[in-house]
């Protein structure tokens, strides 16, 4: 529970007192002082703050790609905090899907055969063709990136991150880089792998706009959350004010 705000959910993520602090020379840097959170399984939250305020350090502790130097993460009764390097490891291929503000695609590839580079080491991934039908990429699925737009090589990033069915799909400004008709597209192409898939959705953004799609709404300031705002609805992606 955050400031007494839960969901008629199960419990995915529990943080508890979760600091960060990076040492650069003689300069300690808090990037992150005791953040409490539980969220939800099925989920859609966005983080909301200025930039320094703690959001992408917790998003990549949360996925196991950093981790805190003081508090506790559970996923589900898996302690992360306690976890070895290959067991963190082991536990993002598993559970964890990632969009970034940049593509990352690899050019040589088309958007088929992006996709099918996470297939092959998922457990029980869908069809590369179907998570591109998911995010209205099925008649592009066999241009390179080079000929495909900066929407549509970010659903494929979405198609690539859904693909292996992750419990959670983390957004770091998936539509920065993006103008408003684009990014109306790429996050109908995240509300449709939540609302379809069941996945946990987690998404940075500098877009105040953005969190009308969350269920809940946290606010970063110095490295804490400063408020949660509950939405009683969700809005679609197309009735977002960008």
């Amino acid at each position: 529970m955050v400031d007494g705000q839960t969901l008629e959910r199960e419990t995915v993520f529990t943080g508890r007192d979760l600091r960060k602090i990076y040492i650069t020379g003689e300069t300690e840097v808090h990037a992150l002082r005791g953040v409490d959170l539980d969220i939800c399984e099925g989920e859609v939250l966005v983080l909301l703050g200025p930039s320094g305020s703690g959001k992408s350090t917790l998003l990549n502790i949360i996925g196991g790609l950093d981790r805190a130097t003081s508090g506790k993460l559970w996923y589900r009764s898996t302690d992360l905090t306690a976890l070895a390097d290959a067991e963190l490891t082991r536990f993002r291929r598993a559970n964890v899907g990632f969009i970034f503000q940049f593509y990352n695609l690899i050019p040589s590839l088309t958007a088929r055969e992006n996709v099918e580079l996470v297939t092959q080491i998922a457990r029980s991934p869908m069809p590369a063709e179907d998570a591109l039908d998911l995010v209205g990429l099925r008649d592009r699925m066999d241009h390179f990136p080079a000929q495909l737009s900066g929407g549509e090589q970010q659903r494929v990033a979405v198609a690539r991150a859904i693909a292996k069915r992750p419990g959670v799909l983390l957004c770091d400004e998936p539509t920065g880089a993006l103008d408003s008709a684009t990014g109306v597209r790429v996050l109908d192409a995240l509300a449709r792998a939540n609302t379809e898939l069941g996945t946990t959705l987690i998404v940075i953004t500098h877009n105040a706009g953005i969190a009308a799609m969350a269920d809940r709404v946290f606010h970063f300031l110095d490295g804490q959350i400063a408020r949660v705002v509950v939405n009683d609805t969700r809005v679609s992606a197309e009735e977002i004010s960008w």
